[in-house]
């Protein structure tokens, strides 16, 4: 059977769902990077605390209270990307035999499918999870360049270097929670995702889902109105 005969035995509707969740992905973490200056997402509020944590920092002593911090941040980083690989693992196990999940996918889609479309709807999670991965692993990294950058800063405030490298460390760091932030929307869609497995309605719904709840904890949670309330915006 040929590649253009494979895909064949895809719906439209399964094309659109598809569309629709790789477009939303991007589209939501687009939009949560770059909102309006009106209506700002907790990412960017976040942003500019981690500027003001290293104006801070300059002052401070001791400086152990951040180090310790920037580790913490560290090792959440290194434990989503353990956890990342962990679920490649098993992702790229089905993809090599995904017979058990042929009956749990017909029950729900009340037909057989062929072992090739239950391949590549297992290949949509596994390419998200893949990408949460290098963005958990790049933001370890960039957070360490941040811990360097920190123990460069010197500690006479008089310093005229003292300043511009606490900023050098906050650009680290806000690059650092981005790159965090991506992989984290990143295994969001790919838990959304394993739904296609269930037909393409339950993505287009499990997209929606998804979208609904990042855009709720970005721009309509709890937390944000705290963080605006302290900060007065």
């Amino acid at each position: 059977m040929t590649m253009i005969e494979r895909l064949s035995l895809f719906t439209t509707l399964d094309g659109i769902a598809a569309g629709f969740l790789f477009l939303t992905w991007f589209a939501i973490g687009w939009r949560i990077e770059h909102p309006s200056s009106k209506h700002p997402s907790v990412t960017i509020l976040m942003s500019n605390y981690r500027h003001v944590w290293m104006r801070e920092f300059v002052t401070r002593e001791p400086r152990i209270f951040d180090s310790q911090i920037l580790a913490s941040l560290r090792q959440g980083t290194s434990f989503f990307a353990s956890t990342s690989l962990l679920a490649i693992g098993g992702l790229l196990a089905l993809l090599g035999n995904p017979e058990p999940l042929e009956t749990a996918a017909q029950d729900f889609t009340q037909r057989q499918l062929p072992v090739f479309v239950l391949q590549m709807k297992l290949l949509a999670p596994a390419v998200l999870v893949g990408n949460a991965f290098l963005k958990f692993v790049w933001a370890n990294r960039i957070f360490g360049y941040c811990a360097v950058m920190m123990a460069a800063v010197p500690n006479d405030i008089d310093d005229p270097q003292a300043f511009p490298r606490a900023d050098q460390a906050a650009a680290l760091n806000v690059r650092a929670a981005i790159n965090f932030n991506r992989g984290l929307r990143s295994l969001y869609f790919a838990l959304c995702a394993l739904t296609w497995l269930m037909g393409p309605i339950m993505l287009i719904l499990g997209v929606a889902i998804t979208t609904y709840v990042l855009w709720s904890r970005e721009f309509m949670s709890v937390p944000r109105e705290i963080i605006l309330r302290e900060t007065k915006i």
